[in-house]
């Protein structure tokens, strides 16, 4: 999958190592490391099995997470030209060739 990002400094969190050992740790910084390497190869979201990878739900619709380590998390979202739809109007992750990351962090603390 192609992967982007929603901002300079996602960007840089997850392109710089020391940037990432310095605000997420340094087990944190080299899964997400391994995380990117795994999405740039997957052809869909269904290619993801490491780091209990699953669309969120609520607030957090339209969402994906995948886990770091405690309780730092991956999230992106959809980037394709046109998100692919299921019948319910959910977004089809197995369809998605196309991800903007749009966080890096801990969003249960």
């Amino acid at each position: 999958m192609q992967i982007f990002f929603a901002s300079p400094a996602i960007r840089k969190l997850c392109e710089h190592q020391q940037e990432g050992e310095r605000r997420l740790g340094a087990i944190s910084a080299r899964r997400l490391r391994t995380r990117l390497s795994e999405i740039a190869a997957a052809r869909s979201a269904r290619d993801l099995l490491a780091g209990d990878p699953h669309p969120l739900v609520g607030k957090g619709a339209g969402l994906f997470a995948m886990r770091l380590h405690g309780g730092h998390r991956l999230v992106f979202e959809p980037a394709d030209d046109q998100v692919p739809l299921l019948r319910d109007g959910s977004i089809d992750w197995w369809s998605i060739q196309a991800v903007r990351i749009v966080y890096i962090g801990d969003y249960h603390g």
